[in-house]
C-alpha cells in the first residue's frame, strides 16, 4: 500500500456514514466547544505539541462512538494525550459535552475519515498506541470489505506507531476476533503481547452494551500488539 499523498484514491476507509439524530444537548456542545476541543483536517502534519500545548505520550483513538470510553481513559491517565477521530456528529458532540463537564485539557477531536488523518497528518513514528474500540463488525461476508480492519490499513497504523508503541483492538464479535488476529499476525511489523486474545487492559472501561453482552453470554476479545 503506497501512503503517499499524491495518490488519488484509496481502497480503505475508516467508516460508512449514516445518518444520525443529534440532540440538542449534543448540538449544543458541539456548536460551542468545537474551537476548544476540534481539530481541523489538513493535508500537513499536525503539531501535537501546539494542539495540546506541552509533549506527552500520544494515543490515537479511532471511531470513539459516543466518547464514554475516551473520556474515562482521558481522565485516569492524564499525563497522556488523546486525538480521537470519529465522522459522526452526534458523537463529536458527546464527546466535547463529556470534556467540559470533566473539565478535561488532554482530548483533541478530528471529524473526518481516520484513513486520510492517518496519511496526511500523522507522522511516522509518531504515536505512542492506537485504540480501536468495538468497530462496526459487518457480519455478512458480502460486507466483510466493508470492515475497518483491513491489511493494508494495520501497515499504514503500524507505520505511524513508535516502536515499542502500542495497537489495542476490542471487539464483542468472536469471527472478527480471528479475522483481526489473523491480520494482524500477518503483519510484520507488529507482535502479538499474547499467545492470542489479551487480558483486557485495566485502562479500557466495560460499557454498558459490553456489560449487557457479557450477562447474556457473549465474549468480548481484547487484541494488543506491539510495534518492533
Amino acid at each position: 500500500m503506497t501512503t503517499e499523498k499524491s495518490e488519488n484514491h484509496r481502497s480503505i476507509r475508516s467508516f460508512v456514514l449514516r445518518q444520525g439524530r443529534i440532540s440538542t444537548a449534543q448540538k449544543r456542545a458541539y456548536d460551542e466547544l468545537l474551537p476548544r476541543y476540534g481539530i481541523a483536517y489538513s493535508n500537513q502534519i499536525m503539531d501535537w505539541n501546539q494542539a495540546f500545548g506541552r509533549q506527552a505520550p500520544r494515543i490515537l483513538e479511532i471511531g470513539f462512538g459516543m466518547g464514554t470510553a475516551t473520556a474515562h481513559i482521558a481522565k485516569m491517565q492524564p499525563e497522556q494525550d488523546y486525538l480521537g477521530v470519529e465522522v459522526h456528529t452526534p458523537g463529536v458532540g458527546a464527546l466535547m459535552r463529556l470534556l467540559a463537564a470533566e473539565e478535561l485539557s488532554n482530548v483533541r477531536i478530528i471529524q473526518h475519515d481516520a484513513v486520510e488523518v492517518l496519511r496526511d497528518m500523522i507522522e511516522p513514528g509518531a504515536l505512542d498506541g492506537v485504540h480501536i474500540f468495538f468497530p462496526d463488525p459487518w457480519p455478512k461476508k458480502r460486507h466483510h470489505k466493508r470492515r475497518l480492519i483491513q491489511a493494508e490499513l494495520l501497515q499504514l497504523l503500524a507505520s505511524r506507531l513508535k516502536v515499542g508503541g502500542y495497537l489495542h483492538l476490542a471487539t464483542d464479535w468472536q469471527e472478527y476476533a480471528e479475522w483481526i488476529l489473523e491480520l494482524l499476525n500477518a503483519e510484520t511489523m507488529l507482535k502479538n503481547t499474547a499467545a492470542d486474545y489479551a487480558v483486557k487492559p485495566v485502562y479500557r472501561p466495560e460499557t454498558k452494551f459490553e456489560r449487557r453482552g457479557l450477562n447474556l453470554g457473549h465474549g468480548v476479545w481484547d487484541i494488543v500488539f506491539h510495534r518492533i
